[in-house]
């Protein structure tokens, strides 16, 4: 079997409190990976500190030093989960063959690692790690990531339901993904889009290690409506419908005024005049909303600003050795 780089790139936000156990069991899931020869031994787990405000780097750097395996990427502000994958990948692919992409809080199952090696070592470029029970998640979130979920659906965004960014990428579909260099990114509807061979690999969700999630209810709504304006514009044409259909209403109320009018059935309201123009007011307000939102993400596009700054980073050579560089 012809041997293959990988590395598993981590996103690290203020993980302080998990980063221990995180660097134990993937670095044990890469060893074991090696003795099976599934990877070869140059593979390496990047850990990549967006912007932590606790200790994250300084335990980077104590199992750089500690581990040849454990490599670091310190970003210079906190820019945000999706980009940090897209700098660990970015700086993993000119020496990885594949990809792994886990977050650092181990709610996602690390054994799955090596059933994503068999798909790969199979011919298959993507592997898709699916959530096939989510019952330490709170009822709330469960049915919030259900509705998210089949709303993008609904809107034309193919995704992966239950697919959150835990997944196996190889090298050409690395290739193929950093052409994509919009600023507002969302990866969950972006891998689909680049179509290959591709598969799942299911495994139960765990609570999380240690720590406080990163994402709680703002952002995650963030995140969702981040997701449906970046690959939908289906809420702008749900917007221009609703106008068209108050358009048609107004007519009908207008026909129906005139004929009261001649009828001499004419009876002037306070409440219908106050409830027409809140119900025309909040619509009026709420498609405004939509378009800007729009509208602001061209804003940011149009910019070309960097979507990552990286400060320090580990950096491999042509003989498979790593040293540290700062940028």
């Amino acid at each position: 079997m012809n041997e293959q780089i990988l590395t598993i790139v981590v996103p690290c936000y203020n993980e302080e409190a998990v980063l221990k156990e995180t660097v134990t069991r993937l670095r044990g899931v890469l060893m074991h990976a090696c003795r099976e020869q599934l990877i070869a031994k140059g593979s390496t787990l990047l850990l990549v500190d967006d912007g932590s405000s606790d200790h994250t780097w300084e335990i980077i750097e104590h199992y750089i030093e500690e581990y040849k395996e454990v490599t670091g990427l310190k970003l210079s502000r906190n820019f945000g989960h999706q980009n940090a994958l897209i700098a660990g990948m970015e700086t993993a692919r000119p020496y990885s063959d594949c990809v792994i992409t886990i977050d650092a809080d181990l709610q996602d199952d690390v054994n799955a690692i090596k059933q994503f090696l068999i798909k790969y070592n199979e011919g298959f470029d993507i592997v898709y790690g699916v959530r096939d029970k989510r019952e330490t998640d709170t009822f709330f979130k469960r049915n919030t990531a259900r509705m998210f979920y089949g709303l993008m659906g609904h809107l034309g965004v193919k995704t992966v339901p239950n697919h959150a960014d835990f997944r196996l990428l190889s090298r050409r579909v690395l290739d193929e993904l950093i052409k994509y260099q919009e600023e507002n990114i969302f990866l969950r509807g972006m891998i689909p889009l680049l179509g290959f061979k591709s598969t799942k690999v299911y495994y139960n969700r765990a609570e999380r290690f240690a720590g406080e999630s990163k994402y709680p209810l703002k952002k995650m709504l963030n995140f969702a409506v981040d997701g449906i304006t970046s690959f939908s514009i289906a809420p702008i044409r749900i917007v221009t419908y609703l106008g068209a259909s108050i358009v048609g209403i107004g007519f009908l109320i207008g026909v129906y005024a005139l004929i009261q009018h001649f009828l001499g059935h004419v009876v002037t309201g306070w409440t219908s005049m106050i409830l027409s123009i809140w119900l025309l007011g909040g619509i009026q307000l709420t498609a405004i909303g939509v378009i800007g939102e729009y509208i602001g993400k061209i804003f940011k596009e149009t910019k070309h600003r960097p979507r990552y700054i990286i400060e320090k980073q580990l950096v491999a050579s042509k003989n498979n050795r790593f040293e540290k560089q700062a940028l």
